[in-house]
């Protein structure tokens, strides 16, 4: 079973599950969660070989899907951000009767031609055995874009000199997490396509795809957000979100 960070009590409305993306975890949505659970309980994941959840080989989409719904008890809706994202898509497609609301931000059911191998390669050679704190680790990340050495420092046990990231199975698995399954079927249900105005995740020669799985889906943007709109402009996605889920 995933680790899970649950925010607020449960209340009429349906739970709100959150799935963060690549190198992240359920403490990254904390203030956005915790603003969330004034009108419904929050549930942040830490997805497979993330976190504080266990480690596997395996990291395909349709067991990212699985380790969601065994979450989910009988129905909730669903937040998901990139590689989240695409596990949620997934979790409605393979099961549809858990998920009420899906909100996917800034990704689409496509495959990508970048790569995160960098990333995983600037954090193998930090030297952990000579930090005493994360600004010291943080320090030893060069090259990178900005604010990602900070968002992975929320990665780093400081108290076991340790990654919370399951680095070999991500590595292995990483032209798996670019990608999306060839899939049947579709997912009925209401869906907000939530992206950054400055991101190119999400592009209109994608919409075709989407409506394909997603017939009721709807598009928005965010003015002044890129690919990490939760934490460039978390009053506006907030905002978003709690308008969808409140339809």
């Amino acid at each position: 079973m995933l680790n899970t960070i649950v925010h607020g009590e449960p209340t009429a409305k349906p739970p709100l599950v959150i799935a963060h993306g690549l190198f992240g975890s359920g403490r990254n949505w904390g203030v956005i969660a915790k603003r969330l659970s004034d009108e419904r309980q929050v549930i942040a994941v830490d997805m497979r070989n993330h976190g504080a959840s266990f480690w596997h080989d395996d990291h395909a989409y349709e067991d990212l899907a699985d380790d969601l719904a065994k979450v989910i008890p009988d129905k909730a809706d669903v937040l998901g951000h990139s590689m989240g994202g695409k596990s949620a898509m997934m979790l409605a497609l393979r099961h549809p009767g858990k998920v009420g609301r899906l909100i996917v931000a800034d990704i689409a059911p496509v495959s990508y031609g970048h790569s995160q191998q960098h990333n995983i390669d600037a954090m193998r050679r930090v030297d952990l055995s000579r930090v005493t704190n994360r600004a010291e680790a943080a320090a030893q990340l060069q090259g990178l874009e900005p604010g990602l050495a900070e968002f992975f420092m929320q990665s780093l046990d400081m108290k076991d000199k340790r990654w919370r990231l399951n680095f070999d199975a991500l590595e292995a698995n990483m032209a798996s997490i670019l990608s999306f399954p060839e899939v049947s079927g579709s997912f009925d249900g209401p869906v907000l396509f939530l992206s950054g105005a400055l991101s190119n995740y999400v592009l209109p020669e994608h919409r075709e795809g989407i409506k394909a799985l997603f017939p009721k889906a709807r598009f928005a943007k965010i003015p002044g957000a890129g690919h990490w709109l939760h934490a460039e402009k978390p009053r506006e996605f907030e905002a978003a979100v709690r308008a969808f889920l409140n339809l």
